[in-house]
């Protein structure tokens, strides 16, 4: 049955052609059959000059600078022929047409098209499954969208902690406890809302009193169960506190606790062996996995006045011995409220590391047991102001984070934000020299593109031959160098941590890739029974056409190959459809057509000899182009 829904709809798509087909496309058609696709391109357009355009003829323009990879072309004449046909395979080489030309928003619209109408397409699926593939290119803005949460009261609210649909926060609005003579606000509480399927919360209300007390409660944390509940108190509760004989004032210090739910509310409290009276601990975080606690302490040993630490959670709930994290987080001044996120990134607020005032949050990950580099969230997260307390759902890329900024309703308030870009950056400085005089190339011009093959930027390098890109951290990406009179050269940039990296391309002069008796290009490989010409084969050819423009009387011979699979009679004429394709590209862009010929030798000269066992990468090893020299040979 499936083998007759194929026939049928070769037959219906036949028949379409032929119906559209008139004595005014004739030669156009002979053309494009013929491959010719640089001349089919011209009579069609002819034709559209001359007022004769139809939906069948812009779909063949389209078709025609498809297969030679003319990008802008191509885009513009399917847009064109969509109007009236929205094919689906048309609207998905749209997409890819869009995409190719910078044009990422545009290019997800059609998918999301082409989706809808082929859903149980492999394509479609693939972009179902991850409709934001294709990376941001990070700009120095504003990389989140912020706003004061309208459950702020008048008082001090911190906080923000997501667990079973309720939102924890810490806050000074009970105005039926006593004032603290710091702010003369009332001792801070631990409240809970419940959201709202529209994303609003309900009233606050006070945690239970084996929670709250008369003194200061914190933030708080949970276990990845939801069944045990961190946060900290003062240690006046355990009857612990320091007294100025000659103030005749009491000093408390900050404990870390511990609560475990019974039922649907929280009881039995219990300290932590982290506490003592000659120190704080404060701003728990408990790890994803449940096996370690992050928090804030001022005890001995440390690089200032409170620094980060961690301790193993043991199997029967206990906590270990706590570990400073070392120099690279912890700095003289103050390191507080760590947040360790779902993704294993580590969130804190500091005064030692460089920011814009008071507090900033900011942000690391430790990776093979280092510490990558540190990094401010930057604005509007960080302000001139004290901001903490930073909290985010990285799958939902929202969160709250806390701050006495100026405009707030109350001395500290939560605000509420969306992560609008990726949020760690990388810096790739890329240099082109000459591989001979190491001196550098001005004016060559370098295309980003990421792990998929996508461009995302071209820049053309300076007087010193340098060109800035910034890709988001961890991000595999190439870079493709192109640069007149030298071979074009490509370079991979593994994805890191790292806030800089430099990268040194030396090309050779075009003559490099001149053999004895052939143009040596890297391979040129085709799609599995595809014949059109793709982003890695044009990028090739390229230099093949540089070469032939620099030498005016060299004559090419392409040979086109295929692998193993499909009958001799197939493999020939898709051969002859690559080599086609091939001398059609280089003829797009100047190449005199009597320059250049091609062969389709099908499997009759394979690469790797390894008939019906090949693998996938033997198979395309063997789907290939060769250019040989036929006469114009410089020297010769």
């Amino acid at each position: 049955m499936k083998n007759f829904k194929i026939v049928l709809f070769i037959t219906l798509m036949s028949s379409l052609c032929l119906t559209a087909q008139t004595n005014d496309t004739k030669k156009a058609d002979k053309q494009f059959a013929r491959y010719e696709f640089v001349k089919a391109a011209e009579s069609y357009k002819e034709l559209v000059e001359d007022g004769k355009g139809s939906p069948y003829i812009y779909s063949q323009l389209a078709e025609s600078y498809y297969n030679i990879y003319n990008t802008m072309e191509a885009e513009r004449w399917y847009a064109k022929a969509l109007e009236t046909n929205p094919e689906p395979e048309a609207i998905f080489k749209y997409s890819e047409m869009l995409k190719a030309n910078g044009k990422y928003e545009a290019s997800n619209e059609q998918m999301e098209r082409f989706a809808s109408m082929r859903p149980s397409d492999d394509r479609a699926r693939a972009y179902k499954r991850n409709p934001n593939y294709l990376p941001k290119i990070l700009e120095q803005s504003k990389k989140f969208n912020m706003q004061n949460a309208d459950f702020n009261s008048n008082q001090s609210d911190f906080g923000g902690t997501l667990q079973d649909g309720k939102l924890y926060i810490t806050s000074a609005r009970n105005d039926s406890r006593r004032t603290y003579g710091w702010n003369q606000q009332p001792f801070l509480d631990i409240y809970s809302m419940t959201k709202n399927s529209d994303g609003s919360y309900q009233t606050a209300i006070l945690v239970n009193d084996k929670i709250n007390t008369k003194y200061h409660e914190g933030l708080v944390s949970f276990s990845p169960d939801g069944n045990t509940m961190y946060f900290s108190r003062e240690s006046y509760f355990e009857k612990d506190y320091e007294k100025d004989t000659l103030s005749d004032r009491r000093y408390s210090q900050l404990y870390l606790y511990k609560a475990t739910k019974l039922g649907s509310d929280w009881d039995t409290v219990e300290a932590l062996s982290l506490n003592s009276e000659n120190y704080s601990v404060k701003n728990p975080s408990v790890s994803p996995d449940g096996k370690t606690l992050y928090f804030a302490s001022n005890m001995p040993g440390g690089f200032g006045k409170f620094d980060i630490y961690k301790a193993p959670i043991n199997s029967d709930g206990t906590v270990g011995e706590a570990v400073n994290l070392g120099q690279k987080v912890n700095t003289e001044g103050q390191e507080m409220f760590p947040y360790i996120s779902s993704n294993n990134t580590l969130y804190f607020s500091s005064t030692g590391h460089l920011g814009l005032g008071g507090m900033d949050v900011f942000y690391t990950k430790e990776i093979d047991g280092r510490m990558a580099p540190i990094r401010n969230v930057g604005i509007p997260i960080s302000s001139n102001g004290d901001d903490f307390a930073f909290r985010i759902d990285e799958e939902t890329e929202e969160g709250f984070v806390s701050s006495n900024r100026d405009g707030g309703q109350g001395s500290d308030d939560i605000y509420a934000f969306k992560k609008l870009q990726p949020l760690c950056d990388v810096l790739i400085t890329a240099t082109v020299l000459d591989d001979k005089t190491r001196e550098p190339l001005n004016g060559a011009s370098i295309s980003l593109l990421d792990s998929d093959g996508n461009n995302l930027v071209s820049k053309t390098t300076n007087a010193l031959g340098v060109a800035e890109f910034i890709v988001e951290c961890e991000m595999d990406s190439e870079l493709q160098v192109t640069m007149e009179g030298y071979n074009n050269k490509k370079v991979t940039v593994s994805g890191t941590n790292e806030e800089e990296i430099d990268v040194q391309i030396y090309l050779d002069p075009i003559e490099s890739i001149i053999a004895a008796d052939r143009i040596e290009l890297d391979p040129i490989y085709f799609d599995f029974d595809k014949s059109n010409i793709t982003a890695q084969a044009a990028f090739e050819l390229d230099k093949l056409v540089q070469i032939m423009n620099k030498y005016p009387d060299m004559i090419i011979k392409a040979t086109s190959h295929t692998d193993f699979r499909g009958s001799n009679a197939y493999n020939d004429s898709l051969s002859e459809r690559r080599a086609n394709s091939t001398i059609q590209y280089v003829i797009s862009k100047g190449i005199d057509e009597s320059r250049i010929s091609a062969i389709g030798k099908g499997e009759t000269e394979p690469k790797v000899e390894c008939g019906n066992s090949c693998t996938e990468e033997e198979h395309q090893m063997n789907r290939r182009s060769e250019f040989i020299i036929v006469s114009g040979k410089p020297g010769a």
